[in-house]
């Protein structure tokens, strides 16, 4: 008897779907994804995805009039500055706060009422629109996690459900299956664990929590976007602008998320993927599916070394998230919007020009000197680690296959160079290489080897693997 995670993806590639770097580029796709109300994703034009939260408040059920007036307010705010900058096509994501997905009925309502304010926007002046709708991974409130069971997993299920059923076009998550292990190993910069995370127990967490996911949409009629390894590698990036870790450990965290985060596209997901997932230039390349990125546009959420290369493939254009506060100009989330438009405008200016390509190499010229995590978002990097991804079939051994890429094409950049690089980064780039040739070729091996460190931080019965 097979279990979910021993059967066969629903779809594999054993080559990239685009052919070359000169065709991964900012508003085109292989295969692009018409959603919600008229809204068709990757044909050409980049459109803004905007997301916007609560300001700082407590989510109970006295304050619930509140925080729905609250959303209620900036949708009419967002779709009146939309409407008068002349917004052909506008996603919004309405990702959860915690309390949203453990109250299924909360999500479900505010689901609700922001899809009524785009239907509107459709009818009454043409607007296309579509909703992500992106539930919270609740599965860290047991430590060690509880994957496959328990009260988290059964509001999770249930708020899919309940926000599918209230109107949401796309379904998305940012999953964290293997982020026990992972929180400890990148601590400790220890390679091992790392992998052991991403590698190992994330694709086996990502391949069960897909094929539930993707069986809502599809009673639903709903598209199922994709997910984020933004638990691990955003944190990453964040930890080594705080100068707490290496930025080539940083790069290579990211280079290992793309190998898991395309388990979603195996078991049914077809994007958009998720704007935070700033492993979707390899994951489009892979898949031709369509992505939302964020990068300098996305600075009221956080700030990163990629704001301008993050846009060289993106098909949504995210500001990542903005609370609810007041600015000079407005609300942030009207201004936010704003920003948003302007650089789409830009973008699709230079598409109907014929310098769609001029644009997109002054996107990553602007930024991949500076950074190790900017030198692996290039479309030759991109490329490369796609390649190597798909050389693999199995989820480990592609792991190992994008960090060799990537720390190679590190150490290439530095040798010529062409990157800039600290005497810090490159011995900890130095030391990453040597530890890679120490990791064993299966994933059984590592397992047995990472015991006595981590098997305490997970169980091993929640990832498909026995008591």
């Amino acid at each position: 008897m097979h279990t979910p995670d021993d059967l066969p993806p629903r779809k594999s590639w054993r080559q990239p779907t685009i052919e070359s770097a000169d065709a991964l580029i900012f508003g085109e796709a292989a295969r692009p994804v018409r959603c919600g109300l008229g809204l068709q994703i990757g044909a050409g034009v980049v459109f803004p995805e905007i997301n916007f939260t609560l300001p700082p408040m407590l989510i109970t059920p006295a304050t619930w009039h509140e925080v729905c007036e609250t959303y209620e307010r900036t949708m009419r705010d967002l779709l009146a500055r939309a409407r008068d900058l002349r917004l052909a096509g506008l996603m919004v994501e309405f990702e959860h706060l915690p309390p949203m997905t453990a109250n299924p009925e909360w999500g479900k309502e505010l689901t609700h009422r922001i899809k009524t304010h785009l239907e509107t926007a459709h009818r009454d002046w043409g607007l296309a629109t579509a909703l992500r709708v992106t539930i919270v991974d609740l599965r860290d409130e047991a430590h060690p996690p509880l994957r496959r069971s328990g009260r988290a997993w059964d509001a999770m299920r249930t708020s899919l459900e309940s926000c599918a059923s209230a109107g949401a076009d796309v379904l998305s998550i940012e999953s964290t299956g293997g982020k026990e292990v992972h929180d400890a190993a990148l601590t400790h910069g220890d390679l091992a664990g790392i992998v052991l995370a991403l590698g190992v127990l994330a694709p086996r967490d990502m391949s069960w929590l897909w094929r539930n996911i993707v069986a809502v949409c599809a009673a639903h009629g709903v598209t199922p976007g994709g997910d984020s390894a933004c638990g691990f590698a955003n944190t990453a990036m964040q930890l080594a602008g705080q100068r707490m870790l290496p930025d080539c450990l940083a790069a290579c965290v990211r280079a290992l998320s793309a190998a898991r985060s395309l388990v979603a596209f195996e078991r049914g997901a077809i994007g958009p993927s998720k704007d935070c997932a700033y492993e979707n230039p390899v994951l489009k390349a892979i898949t031709g599916c369509p992505i939302s990125m964020e990068g300098r546009s996305a600075t009221c959420a956080h700030l990163s070394p990629i704001g301008n290369i993050a846009a060289a493939a993106a098909d949504l254009w995210s500001n990542e998230s903005v609370p609810d506060v007041r600015l000079l100009s407005g609300s942030a989330p009207v201004a936010s919007l704003e920003s948003l438009i302007y650089d789409c405008r830009l973008m699709n200016a230079a598409a109907d020009r014929g310098q769609r390509r001029l644009l997109r190499d002054l996107h990553v010229a602007s930024d991949a000197g500076l950074s190790c995590q900017a030198a692996l978002l290039t479309p030759d990097a991109s490329m490369a680690i796609a390649r190597a991804i798909t050389s693999e079939s199995d989820p480990y051994r592609r792991t190992l296959a994008a960090g060799r890429v990537a720390l190679d094409r590190l150490a290439g950049e530095a040798a010529a160079g062409t990157l800039t690089h600290s005497a810090v980064e490159r011995r900890w780039l130095d030391r990453l290489r040597r530890d890679f040739d120490r990791l064993p070729p299966d994933a059984q091996t590592l397992l047995r080897q990472t015991q006595a460190t981590y098997g305490a931080h997970y169980h091993a019965v929640e990832y498909g693997m026995g008591a």
